[in-house]
């Protein structure tokens, strides 16, 4: 089948707009894009009509967690309802794509599994299975269950020779990237050639190193010691010092803003402003050092509404194109999936988002593979039947 988005301003990238463009999709694919008079659209189209609407390439959340207990047994869950969850969370908001950095691996497996086959209608997943700890660093199960996660037993690593093993039998099983936690509380910090063994692994198979960081120390062993993203902003470490940006270049970085303020939902309002004003400081500098940004929540840890996370970014001095580009361009530059992902051209993959006007909040309709995988409740979308 053929459709067309026709009427809507198209960002083919994040800084290159077509005003009353054309996405015309054949399949899985864009077959091509451009303005009326350019794309010719064949007859028996099914078109929609995106006039006062964007249209823009898929959105990835960089960092996001199936370790709730509403994911558990993934395997067997009704479809019908692990659908509806990824609704709720994550398509309903546009992405197409996430990265899972640390949950049980065959659960998550058995998630992407049951998603890839058409069963689940959900988005593609990427994973790092079980992230790497230190020696007795996981918090009991009386903890993760007040949490709402799912108890999951996780590597622990002593020494790099333990980091190395981990990270090859994590890939060997088919992760697709290596996360490792780094400093836990009243616990040393992992010592930076743990962290440098756990990297060369992954850099071996051709995959992304990722590390929750804590402290401005932790930031600065895991950019040293080649970790390719990092999951978190460090607030509580204070202003970063002058050692960071001169580690941040050919780095990333999902800032997760809000988590901030909702781990301290139950702390004083000036409490959580400083924190965050901290966060969105770091970030600042980050985008000032030319690090590479990566739109990202937690989800998991924080409520699935992007929305608050848009508006702090924006604080940080990110425009629409920079906050899109940390949601599109951005992460498939960074994984590798340039040449099919991130950008509404000829030839990629038909993974889209048409939004209301220009509010990176209000969506549509989120397409996945050339297929409608949400449409807004109250979407204005009109669709017609192209005659010969």
């Amino acid at each position: 089948m053929t459709t067309a988005l026709a009427g809507g301003a198209v960002y083919v990238g994040p800084n290159e707009r077509i005003d009353d463009g054309v996405v015309l999709l054949h399949g899985e694919t864009i077959a091509a894009v451009g303005t009326r008079p350019e794309v010719q659209i064949p007859p028996d189209t099914n078109i929609t009509d995106c006039a006062g609407m964007t249209v823009t390439a898929g959105f990835w959340n960089s960092h996001v967690h199936f370790f709730e207990r509403k994911w558990r047994d993934a395997a067997n869950a009704p479809a019908e309802e692990l659908t509806r969850q990824l609704r709720e969370t994550l398509t309903r908001y546009g992405f197409t794509t996430v990265f899972d950095l640390s949950s049980q691996w065959e659960n998550t497996r058995a998630l992407r599994d049951r998603i890839a086959s058409g069963e689940v209608t959900g988005p593609r997943i990427l994973t790092t299975g079980e992230g790497l700890i230190p020696p007795g660093s996981l918090p009991s199960e009386q903890v993760l269950m007040v949490m709402g996660v799912t108890p999951t037993p996780l590597p622990e690593v002593a020494d790099a020779t333990q980091a190395a093993e981990a990270a090859r039998r994590t890939l060997d099983a088919g992760a697709d990237g290596i996360k490792v936690f780094a400093s836990p509380p009243r616990l040393p910090a992992v010592a930076e050639e743990i962290i440098r063994a756990a990297a060369d692994v992954a850099h071996e198979f051709g995959k992304p190193m990722f590390m929750h960081a804590n402290s401005a120390a932790d930031v600065i062993a895991a950019l040293r010691g080649g970790v390719d993203v990092l999951a978190h902003t460090t607030p509580h470490s204070g202003r970063w010092d002058e050692t960071i940006p001169a580690l941040i270049q050919n780095r990333a970085l999902t800032p997760t803003l809000t988590l901030w303020r909702y781990y301290l939902r139950h702390d004083r309002i000036s409490v959580q402003e400083q924190v965050v004003r901290t966060a969105i400081e770091q970030l600042r500098v980050w985008r000032a050092h030319g690090g590479t940004i990566l739109f990202g929540t937690d989800l998991g840890a924080v409520d699935p509404d992007p929305a608050e996370e848009y508006s702090l970014m924006a604080e940080a001095g990110m425009d629409f194109r920079e906050i899109l580009a940390s949601l599109t361009t951005a992460p498939a530059a960074q994984f590798g999936m340039s040449n099919e992902y991130g950008r509404v051209a000829a030839g990629m993959r038909a993974d889209l988002v048409v939004l209301q006007g220009e509010d990176l909040s209000k969506v549509r309709s989120t397409i996945r593979g050339g297929a409608v995988i949400y449409e807004s409740p109250d979407a204005i979308l009109r669709s017609r039947r192209r005659s010969v």
